[in-house]
């Protein structure tokens, strides 16, 4: 286990993570900060536990705008066999996996 200090709000955190993760959880931990430190700014004379509840809040608010955006990119793809260039891709494609599998048979020892 490694064992690393985080600054978050100016306030000193030693954490332990697994060997090899320092860089990530020091990541994550500079994200937080910088959300504690717009909220103190925003609203100065914020108690370190409020100022890292808003911190939570406006990171979970852009990870549920993030989720938002990914579900409207995901129902606004072209796959429901209007886009003609996509389906001849997609069965040109096919014909190719179709043609290696054959090759593939014939090439196999028989068992």
């Amino acid at each position: 286990m490694a064992e690393i200090m985080l600054q978050i709000a100016g306030r000193p955190y030693p954490i332990r993570c697994r060997d090899g993760e320092e860089a990530h959880i020091t990541h994550l931990a500079s994200m937080i900060d910088q959300k504690a430190r717009q909220a103190q700014q925003a609203t100065p004379g914020l108690t370190e536990v409020r100022a890292l509840l808003f911190a939570g809040l406006f990171l979970a608010d852009e990870l549920n705008d993030l989720k938002r955006e990914a579900a409207g990119r995901q129902t606004r793809l072209p796959l429901d066999g209007d886009d003609e260039p996509s389906a001849r891709a997609i069965e040109a494609l096919a014909g190719r996996i179709e043609k290696l599998r054959d090759r593939l048979a014939a090439s196999a020892p028989d068992a």
